[in-house]
């Protein structure tokens, strides 16, 4: 099947599949009821310092996705990377995040890592 990323503040569609928050923190001003989650994954999200320290300022970028991929290869979250890839071989599901900037947050980021997991090379 496939990932999509959508923000969090996007409506539900039919289309969308499984829906994860992958954001450590709760999205302001959305409400629980109107989100439709099929899952929070708070643990795959970036820790609290990495997340800190990229604060969205585009010039860190680079540097946040290589950190935060090696927080993903920690044992620990590769096990759940691992289990999301799982899930997205044999369904549709959509990660969704709060950032407004839709080209670099750390959605795409767990996007690609779940996408190289499934299709290694690819």
């Amino acid at each position: 099947m496939a990932i999509q990323l959508k923000r969090v503040y996007e409506p539900p569609e039919e289309t969308d599949g499984e829906r994860l928050l992958v954001d450590r923190l709760w999205p302001r001003g959305v409400r629980k009821d109107a989100v439709r989650l099929s899952g929070w994954l708070k643990d795959l999200a970036p820790s609290d310092e990495l997340r800190r320290w990229f604060a969205h300022d585009c010039s860190r970028w680079l540097v946040f996705q290589e950190r935060y991929r090696a927080e993903l290869g920690a044992a620990d979250k590769a096990l759940l990377v691992q289990e999301l890839a799982r899930k997205a071989r044999n369904q549709q599901i959509t990660l969704l995040y709060a950032a407004h900037d839709q080209n670099r947050n750390n959605a795409v980021v767990l996007k690609e890592v779940v996408e190289e997991v499934i299709q290694p090379g690819g």
